[in-house]
C-alpha cells in the first residue's frame, strides 16, 4: 500500500530528514585517514540523540549500528568496525533517523584524503545521476522515468547500476512502497502524485553490476572487487518541482573546503 502524506506530514518528514543531513555533515567533518568507522558510528549516534532523535537503523531488522559504512568495493549495509580508513578510500555513509514518529534517510559517499581520478569520476557520475533522477520526480511522471534517467547517465559513463537494491517510499516506516529502481524504461511504473515521499538512491559500480553478500548477513559488495558509490536523498512530490527533504548543502561545505 502506498501512503500519501499531508502537508503537515511532509513538514515532519522534513525535520527528520534535515537531522539526517546535519548528522552526515558532522560525520563528514570527522573523516580522515586513520579514523575507524566505529568511531564515526558512535559519534553519529550521540549527535542524533543530542538533537532529539533516535537512530533509525540501530536494531532495524537486527542491524547492530547507527550508520551503514561501506568502504571501496562495499556497496551498502557495511557494518562499522575498528578497521582504520586509509588514504584514497571512498566511504559510503548511509544514515537514518526517527524523529517525532517519522523517518529520515540519506547517504553520501565521501573521499578519504585524495582518491584516484577514476574513483572521483565514479562519485561525480553517481551524484549527477541522482539529481537527473530527481529532476524526473514530477507529478504525472512515472517511476520508470526516474529509473531511466539514472541508468542512462551511469551507463553512458561506462559504469553499471546495481539491480538488486532500490530506493523506496518513506514515512512512519523506514521502507514503504513504492520501490524506486535505478534502471528501467521511460513511461513505465507507478504515476507520481503529490504527497508521495520517496528516497532516490543510485548505487553505482565501477565494474560489473553483480553484487554478493558477506557472511555477516548485511554487507553487500561488488562481485569483481571494484569500487562502488552510493548517494541518496529524500524528496516529496509536489504540484511543481521536487521538494528535497534531505540535501547535501552542509556536507559539501565541509568536503569542498
Amino acid at each position: 500500500m502506498v501512503f500519501y502524506k499531508t502537508d503537515e506530514e511532509v513538514e515532519l518528514l522534513r525535520a527528520s530528514n534535515q537531522l539526517v543531513s546535519k548528522t552526515l555533515a558532522f560525520v563528514g567533518s570527522l573523516i580522515r585517514p586513520g579514523i575507524t568507522t566505529n568511531i564515526l558510528d558512535k559519534q553519529a549516534e550521540m549527535f542524533i540523540r543530542d538533537h532529539g532523535g533516535n537512530p533509525g537503523f540501530l536494531g532495524y531488522r537486527g542491524f547492530p549500528n547507527t550508520l551503514c559504512t561501506s568502504i571501496n568495493d562495499e556497496v551498502v549495509h557495511g557494518i562499522p568496525s575498528d578497521e582504520a580508513l586509509n588514504e584514497g578510500d571512498i566511504l559510503s555513509v548511509d544514515c537514518g533517523v526517527l524523529l517525532h514518529g517519522y523517518f529520515g534517510d540519506s547517504a553520501y559517499t565521501f573521499t578519504v584524503g585524495e582518491p584516484d581520478q577514476e574513483k572521483k569520476k565514479l562519485l561525480n557520475v553517481t551524484r549527477e545521476a541522482l539529481f537527473l533522477g530527481i529532476n524526473q520526480a514530477l507529478p504525472g511522471k512515472r517511476i520508470g522515468d526516474i529509473a531511466f534517467a539514472i541508468q542512462s547517465q551511469v551507463e553512458s559513463a561506462g559504469f553499471s547500476v546495481v539491480r538488486e537494491l532500490v530506493g523506496h517510499g518513506i514515512g512512519r516506516h523506514l521502507h514503504e512502497k513504492p520501490e524506486v529502481p535505478n534502471f528501467g524504461r521511460r513511461g513505465t511504473g507507478m504515476i507520481l502524485r503529490k504527497g508521495l515521499v520517496i528516497c532516490i538512491e543510485p548505487m553505482v559500480n565501477m565494474g560489473v553490476k553483480e553484487i554478493v553478500q558477506d557472511n555477516d548477513g548485511w554487507t553487500m559488495r561488488t562481485r569483481d572487487g571494484m569500487p562502488s558509490a552510493h548517494f541518496e536523498l529524500a524528496i516529496a512530490i509536489t504540484d511543481g518541482k521536487p521538494d528535497l527533504l534531505t540535501d547535501f548543502n552542509e556536507i559539501e561545505k565541509i568536503v569542498n573546503k
